[in-house]
């Protein structure tokens, strides 16, 4: 007989589950190129990648919402990012086996994102999950994106699962902040774009170094 700490595991997107940051960076510097701009190194912009157009184009432009070409640089970047959108992003390693072994439990799963769904969508189809998420709820999805509760509490509401019951992995402190309003498990990640801002103040529940870690914590 299976004993579950958790009735339902959920992921972020952009950092936690999948390394997105190369496509974003290409992206960004595909605008930059038509502005004669050199392009910036991916170290340099994967800090900023759970972050949106919003963080990098401050990165890359040094401007943010308030200046004047910010709306037309985000939409050609937004533009650029959806014409290749899965080129060079790939699972992190771990999450896998880590979805599989929740396949195995009968543990439901989905994803939780602030990620639009016009984006998120073709991205997901393009990497062709499976098992599949049981739920995706992206940042257009609830009333509020996070670090409001709304999304992770929907996305419990889709699962069947009484959110007390639920954990949520994810890289960013506004995660964790959604996590603990929703009164789910926070489980911060260390392995993702966050890592440089010190996971283990965000007043997550669990620092997870590697998606595995997860593992050994689901129950027999």
């Amino acid at each position: 007989m299976t004993s579950n700490r958790w009735g339902a595991v959920l992921f972020d997107l952009d950092g936690t589950f999948a390394d997105t940051a190369p496509d974003l960076a290409a992206a960004l510097n595909q605008v930059r190129a038509t502005r004669g701009l050199a392009p910036l190194p991916l170290a340099a912009l994967r800090p900023m990648a759970s972050h949106g157009a919003r963080g990098l184009l401050q990165v890359g432009f040094g401007i943010g919402p308030d200046a004047a070409e910010f709306e037309a640089l985000r939409a050609e970047f937004l533009a650029a990012y959806a014409a290749a959108i899965c080129v060079h992003t790939r699972l992190y390693d771990g999450i896998q086996a880590l979805v599989d072994a929740l396949a195995q439990r009968a543990l439901p799963w989905g994803i939780v994102t602030n990620k639009a769904t016009v984006l998120t969508t073709p991205l997901l189809d393009a990497l062709a999950l499976r098992p599949a998420p049981g739920c995706v709820v992206c940042g257009d999805t609830a009333a509020r994106p996070k670090p409001a509760p709304d999304p992770l509490l929907h996305a419990a509401a889709l699962l069947g699962v009484d959110a007390a019951a639920c954990v949520y992995l994810g890289d960013d402190l506004r995660d964790m902040q959604a996590a603990r309003a929703a009164g789910m498990t926070a489980a911060a990640v260390a392995y993702g774009y966050g890592a440089g801002s010190a996971p283990q103040a965000w007043g997550a529940d669990l620092v997870l170094a590697h998606p595995r870690e997860l593992l050994a914590q689901l129950g027999d």
